[in-house]
């Protein structure tokens, strides 16, 4: 098959939704937010990518802190809502059961299955976005979430979002055991040259 050639701001295909909490004038607030990956090992880090435009980054930046939610499917309407209305002009701190761990500024949601509290190491000022680097302090979830002690992607029950379609995905099954599935690759390639 022959490749076609697409628009070069393609985006990464598909893209976890969560949500990204931080202290703005003195109350919680959550932003929507599909750009977002873990980015280092040890100490464990996570970044965010978010317009320049959003009230959210003032308390990040101001704060030096801010939570990582990762919500399951059943609260797809309420985190499209906070994707929707800004937290300037409409009080997000209401929609959810807040809680805090280690750092005050780090707003975390106990709807969600699992909340991860980031102190912030450096914002990358790039031409439409800032990108936040937070180091993960801590980790926040319910045994009815873990299995042998560990988050279980089929009890978060986590969904993706597509763009430019602007979609909501939910998660499939699984697909095989990652770093094991491939080692017999090249043992059967070599056998199919004898």
């Amino acid at each position: 098959m022959e490749k076609i050639k697409l628009d070069k701001n393609t985006f990464l295909y598909p893209m976890p939704m969560v949500l990204v909490g931080a202290v703005c004038d003195g109350r919680a607030n959550f932003m929507a937010v599909g750009w977002v990956s873990r980015v280092n090992f040890n100490p464990p880090m996570m970044a965010v990518a978010l317009g320049k435009f959003h009230y959210t980054n003032t308390g990040i930046h101001k704060n030096k802190a801010f939570s990582v939610n990762i919500p399951g499917i059943a609260l797809m309407e309420k985190v499209d809502y906070c994707g929707i209305v800004s937290g300037e002009k409409t009080d997000k701190s209401k929609i959810f059961d807040v809680f805090y761990g280690e750092l005050p500024a780090a707003p975390m949601i106990r709807e969600c299955p699992l909340s991860l509290e980031c102190r912030l190491v450096n914002a990358v000022d790039l031409p439409t976005n800032s990108l936040f680097i937070g180091e993960i302090v801590g980790a926040y979830s319910e045994e009815r979430y873990l299995t042998e002690g560990k988050p279980d992607i089929r009890k978060i029950s986590p969904f993706t979002l597509t763009m430019p379609d602007n979609n909501y995905w939910k998660i499939g099954g699984n697909a095989g055991k990652a770093w094991s599935v491939g080692k017999n690759f090249g043992k059967s390639a070599a056998g199919n040259r004898e």
